[in-house]
């Protein structure tokens, strides 16, 4: 099992959507069958086989094996990842382009270039996994607080300089075998949620 999972295809995103599938998902993070399932979520087992071979088919759960009990045989399954996140791609006749307005200073920019960060990695990862390979990436995650709108401004500023340099520094326009990366450095207000307040 992942930990994380993109969903790339419309039909598997609308799977797993679905309120009942949505909770079946969560709960198979630790192996169970349709049985020990339909009381979790309090649902009929039948109903509950039904969604399950929904997943199944959608490629979010797998078998991970079956008990005979007298004549009847009892599928256990488990989510392929303990959480999901859906591409972009997934809508991909409406999905957001950073190409149409790049504007360092647009949230609807920064948003459209989250997306394509997703829809990428997520290819990458499959591609990684179907070659059996590891993905090399890097990610920095941290908080600043600003005393002012002017000290924010000028952190960008001092920022994007600090990036370019590094990138002047070591692009390599003529290497050869080398491999292109995409850089994304985002700053945003934090966002607090109740559980973090106190």
């Amino acid at each position: 099992m992942f930990d994380v999972a993109v969903i790339d295809d419309a039909a598997a995103a609308e799977a797993s959507l679905d309120p009942i599938r949505a909770r079946l998902l969560a709960a198979l993070v630790e192996p169970g069958s349709a049985t020990s399932l339909a009381a979790k979520v309090g649902q009929p087992r039948q109903k509950v086989n039904y969604h399950l071979r929904e997943l199944e088919r959608h490629g979010l759960v797998e078998l991970v094996e079956e008990r005979r009990k007298g004549n009847v045989t009892e599928r256990v399954l488990q989510a392929t990842a303990a959480s999901y996140v859906i591409s972009p791609i997934a809508l991909s006749a409406v999905q957001p382009d950073p190409g149409r307005a790049p504007d360092r200073l647009s949230a609807r920019w920064l948003l459209a270039l989250a997306a394509r960060l997703v829809r990428d990695i997520g290819e990458l990862l499959t591609g990684a996994a179907k070659a059996n390979k590891r993905l090399a990436t890097f990610a920095m995650d941290g908080t600043v607080r600003f005393a002012s709108p002017a000290q924010r401004s000028a952190f960008a500023e001092e920022l994007a300089g600090a990036v370019a340099a590094l990138v002047s520094k070591y692009h390599d326009e003529q290497a050869e075998g080398g491999r292109e990366h995409r850089i994304i450095v985002a700053v945003h207000p934090s966002v607090t949620r109740p559980a973090e307040e106190g």
